[in-house]
Order: structure tokens, then C-alpha cells, then sequence
């Protein structure tokens, strides 16, 4: 009662060498996927710094990746509550001013500061509202 014959060995043969390239195909496919996420991560990473540096936040502010996008929003539809504002004050009229460096330094500052006031004043009105219901 042999099982085994002599043809089944050389038929054996091939299956692993097949099985180990068929493996290390795999391990390359893994390590190039592992590459390209690595690079999106980083990519994703710089662009939420870049985003960071640009929104005006306070001192003690450690935004997570969703807080960032959070006060991107809001950031955003402060800046067209702000242009709204000037141009309802502003009519149609245009004022002559030149915005040199020094003006457009200011001008981010005042911007910024008054971002900062208008996001307390967003929490300090959230929170009262929290407390009250």
C-alpha cells in the first residue's frame, strides 16, 4: 500500500517554487502599497500644517486633523460675514486706500484678533446655551 509513486515527486516540484514567487510578489506589492501610504500620510500631514499656520488660532489651541477642518469652516464663513459686512457698509462707493505691506500686516492682525473674540464669543454662547437646556 505505497501511496507515494515516483511522478508525484516531480509533479511536487514546481508548487513551491511557484508558491515562493507568488509570495514574494505579494511582499513587494505590500511594501510599494506601504510606500505610496507613507507618502500620501505625509502629504496629508504637510497640507494640515500648511492649513494651520493660516488659521488664526489661539495660544493654547492643539487642533486635531477634524478640529482643524472644523475651524477652517468657521474661519471661512467668518472672513464672508466680514467681507459681506464691508461691502453693505461699503455701497458702492470705493475708498482710494493702497494696501502697502505694513497696512496688509495690520490688516491680518486686526483679522486674526477679531476672528479670536468672534470664536469665544461662539463658545462662550454655546456653552450658556449647553447650560440652559
Amino acid at each position: 500500500m505505497d501511496h507515494g509513486s515516483s511522478s508525484g515527486g516531480s509533479n511536487a516540484s514546481p508548487l513551491p517554487f511557484n508558491h515562493i514567487q507568488q509570495h514574494q510578489d505579494v511582499q513587494s506589492q505590500r511594501v510599494l502599497a506601504n510606500v505610496r501610504e507613507r507618502q500620501r500620510t505625509q502629504s496629508l500631514n504637510e497640507a494640515f500644517s500648511a492649513l494651520r499656520k493660516i488659521i488664526p488660532t489661539l495660544p493654547s489651541d492643539k487642533l486635531s486633523k477634524i478640529q482643524t477642518l472644523k475651524l477652517a469652516a468657521r474661519y471661512i464663513d467668518f472672513l464672508y460675514q466680514v467681507l459681506r459686512t464691508d461691502d453693505e457698509t461699503m455701497g458702492d462707493s470705493t475708498g482710494g486706500g493702497n494696501m502697502g505691506g505694513n497696512s496688509s500686516f495690520l490688516a491680518n492682525e486686526c483679522l486674526s484678533y477679531a476672528f479670536s473674540v468672534w470664536r469665544m464669543e461662539g463658545a462662550w454662547n454655546s456653552s450658556q446655551a449647553d447650560l440652559s437646556s
